[in-house]
């Protein structure tokens, strides 16, 4: 439903999520330029303020058609984008887009479901056909670092079956309650205490067990380490394990925050796989006008 609106002439692109919103404009020529990062995400908007927060948008920024992905198409969000099964192709997340209102579009998430295996995407979607406009093997693996890390199989590029890790919501909750909460402050870097973690995580199955030794051994002053940063490698480790048993040979597709992507490369490497890896933003953005052109 473009309706009145021209996506050939430029849109705004907005990744909002639970507790943050990012907008860009994107122009006729694909030129990008961000208008705003702030944290009012999804949760922080009041009952029934979506529009207003869209009218505001255009006044703004110009009377442009917007396009919404992330935890906006939700339960939680302004209205439900049901998720797509897997295998997802992007035509099938054009087709199965909301529109609240004439010239803005809600992008759905996506599901996997195989047995008692089951699991769900939003947001992630865009910056994987993203990943996949900007070169990306149609068929191969590619993880999503974040929050939830997200390990995808594609298959002819579509999105086929993926599994999530909480490894960033582990370290998260690690880092700010229970007994390591002080050791793991530091800023983590892929040193040779993270490549010490990650080679332990790749190999591991005792990652609660190996956690408190942390404790253990900072206690017991048995050599000085920098703990956050070993921490970080036995959980990334330990994901890339996962992901690694999840199916695909040859290369990794890393695509999310460099900063994230830098430490999963690092932890493919000791696993002895190559990655290629995409900046998250970029990913996004070519995602979001793959979709404005079917929009056309």
């Amino acid at each position: 439903m473009a309706g009145r609106f021209d996506w050939s002439d430029g849109f705004i692109a907005v990744d909002w999520g639970t507790t943050n919103r990012r907008a860009w404009a994107v122009a006729a020529n694909g030129e990008t330029r961000e208008l705003l990062d702030d944290g009012l995400g999804v949760l922080k908007v009041e009952p029934g303020g979506f529009p207003s927060e869209i009218a505001a948008l255009r006044q703004q920024h110009g009377d442009r058609p917007i396009l919404l992905a992330g935890m906006i198409g939700s339960n939680r969000g302004w209205i439900e984008a049901a998720y797509v099964p897997a295998p997802a192709t992007l035509d099938g997340i054009v087709d199965a887009m909301r529109w609240p209102e004439d010239g803005v579009c809600i992008v759905p998430g996506v599901s996997y479901r195989y047995g008692r295996d089951a699991d769900v995407m939003r947001g992630e979607e865009v910056q994987i056909f993203g990943g996949l406009a900007a070169g990306l093997q149609p068929d191969g693996l590619l993880c999503h670092p974040g929050t939830h890390a997200k390990w995808v199989r594609l298959q002819g590029r579509a999105i086929g079956p993926f599994r999530t890790v909480m490894t960033g919501e582990l370290f998260s909750t690690l880092s700010r309650h229970g007994i390591l909460m002080d050791r793991l402050q530091g800023k983590v870097v892929p040193n040779d205490n993270f490549r010490a973690g990650a080679e332990h995580g790749l190999g591991c199955d005792d990652l609660t067990a190996e956690l408190f030794s942390i404790r253990a051994r900072y206690l017991l002053n048995v050599g000085a380490c920098d703990d956050a940063s070993y921490a970080s490698g036995l959980l990334i480790g330990a994901d890339v394990r996962i992901g690694l048993a999840f199916g695909g040979e040859g290369p990794v597709a890393l695509v999310g925050r460099p900063d994230l992507t830098a430490l999963y490369a690092e932890a493919l490497s000791l696993a002895g796989r190559e990655a290629r890896q995409i900046d998250g933003e970029r990913a996004f953005l070519l995602g979001a006008r793959a979709i404005a052109e079917r929009l056309t």
